[in-house]
């Protein structure tokens, strides 16, 4: 029988923080997407994804990973930095153009909270930093014009969610080019 994903079991989503998961299986994908990337010393951040973060396997990974995160109910976590998006660059003078790879989900889809995720983005990328995010197709056109990343064909399970959102990165790889067999497109 197959575990449980233990960050899902213990943190039930908080609507007042419009927090809504990813399905058991998106976020395995995600932490062997992310693992598969990773390469020796690389640094990671998860900006408002603590079920990946969370649920990450490799604990090399871990270790050079920071969870930028609001809900502080998650702040015992080694790697947790909080962060508001309202002050997109505030407390993250040691993150300046630090992390190789980004993941972002942030709370609301906006083209001003967007604007706000992208101002930390690019304040602690390092120059080829990869990214990946997910929001609703209609956001493809604004992300590209923001932070340079494109629409994929795999695309998350986010149970609580009314629509369907989208993966976008600035990479290529295989595991992202596959249909999502729990949504089945």
């Amino acid at each position: 029988m197959k575990k449980k994903n233990i960050f899902l079991a213990k943190k039930p989503e908080d609507s007042s923080l419009n927090q809504y998961w990813f399905s058991e299986q998106t976020i395995e994908f995600l932490v062997d997407h992310i693992e598969s990337i990773y390469e020796n010393g690389q640094k990671i951040a998860f900006l408002s994804t603590p079920s990946i973060y969370c649920s990450l396997k490799n604990q090399e990974v871990k270790q050079n990973s920071s969870l930028f995160e609001f809900d502080l109910k998650l702040n015992k976590e080694k790697g947790f930095v909080f962060y508001d998006f309202n002050k997109p660059l505030e407390g993250l003078e040691l993150f300046k153009n630090s992390f190789d790879i980004i993941l972002i989900d942030p709370p609301f889809i906006t083209e001003e909270v967007w604007t706000k995720y992208a101002q930390t983005i690019n304040y602690i990328r390092k120059e080829n930093a990869k990214i990946l995010c997910c929001s609703i197709k209609e956001n493809a056109k604004m992300l590209q014009d923001l932070i340079k990343v494109v629409p994929q064909q795999y695309k998350p399970s986010i149970p609580h969610l009314i629509y369907q959102y989208d993966f976008y990165c600035n990479y290529n790889h295989e595991m992202l080019q596959k249909v999502n067999e729990e949504i089945g497109f």
